[in-house]
């Protein structure tokens, strides 16, 4: 047999196992089946609009959302790993959300709470990837050790917040390499600060009632913003994201804590990760159809 027949009988191969993993998760998981077929097919659209109107950036921002679409089944097909159906749905949902609602549809503008609802939901949702992946290792039948319910609840808490942390960072580097607005910025009416301290002696200095903000140009033009206030570049954004996510994650972290310690696990065994028993064959293998 040639090098191209081989090649040729592997791809039918892979195929036929999507075929399979098709049919699979459209008998046994309904749910994630038909919100991955509609948020995907949405997305498509978008991106096909998109390119029509040779808005670029927003084609982009919708192959990197089939691209995360995609993540689930290969993380299934190449790790061995089962993915729940109540996780998938929160993933593809949430991207979605995020993605296409959130920056191609401006919701993050129109709708004042939109990223705190989804910074929110972050939390959680990590908090529960992180349970799920030290979990993995606590029941896997090569490793002896037992991770007591404290240590899987504080490393699912800590796992969420290094990724909202990790977040930011990339946040402030489209801002301040790109010129983005990923922190949004807040309207103040009153500052406190040391620079104004005329004696340099690290007292802040209270500025109360501000009712607009004027920018002075190199050139010595003037602009008054009409904002009614001070314009805050996203501290307060910033600290508002880490303070939700700190949230989401307590939410989780502490659910898992009780029902690891009562051994009765609703939450994290509709969220968590866990490997296949037993491998399945090569045309009833994976997640989600590509």
């Amino acid at each position: 047999m040639s090098r191209r027949e081989e090649r040729k009988q592997r791809r039918e191969r892979r195929r036929e196992a999507r075929k399979g993993a098709l049919r699979r998760k459209m008998r046994e998981e309904p749910g994630a089946f038909w919100t991955y077929v509609i948020l995907r097919t949405i997305v498509i659209l978008i991106l096909i609009r998109s390119i029509m109107r040779a808005d670029f950036e927003s084609a982009i921002v919708c192959l990197f959302v089939l691209f995360i679409y995609f993540l689930p089944q290969f993380v299934e097909e190449k790790l061995n790993i089962e993915i729940p159906s109540v996780l998938e749905i929160v993933i593809f949902v949430f991207v979605f959300a995020a993605e296409i609602l959130g920056e191609l549809q401006s919701y993050f503008i129109r709708y004042q709470y939109w990223d705190t609802m989804l910074h929110t939901t972050s939390g959680f949702l990590f908090a529960a990837v992180g349970y799920s992946l030290v979990n993995l290792l606590n029941r896997s039948e090569n490793v002896k050790v037992q991770l007591s319910p404290v240590y899987l609840a504080l490393t699912a808490f800590c796992f969420s917040m290094t990724i909202g942390v990790l977040w930011e960072f990339i946040e402030f580097a489209a801002d301040r390499w790109l010129l983005l607005d990923m922190q949004k910025d807040t309207i103040l009416t009153r500052i406190s600060t040391v620079e104004l301290d005329a004696t340099r002696s690290n007292i802040p200095i209270v500025i109360d009632g501000i009712k607009d903000t004027v920018l002075v140009l190199e050139n010595g033009e003037q602009y008054a913003l009409g904002l009614g206030g001070y314009l805050d570049i996203g501290i307060y954004d910033t600290m508002g994201d880490f303070f939700v996510n700190f949230i989401g994650a307590v939410v989780f972290s502490v659910t898992a804590f009780f029902e690891e310690r009562s051994k009765k696990r609703p939450l994290t065994t509709s969220l968590a990760l866990y490997r296949r028993k037993k491998a399945a064959p090569a045309a009833e293998t994976g997640g989600l159809s590509e």
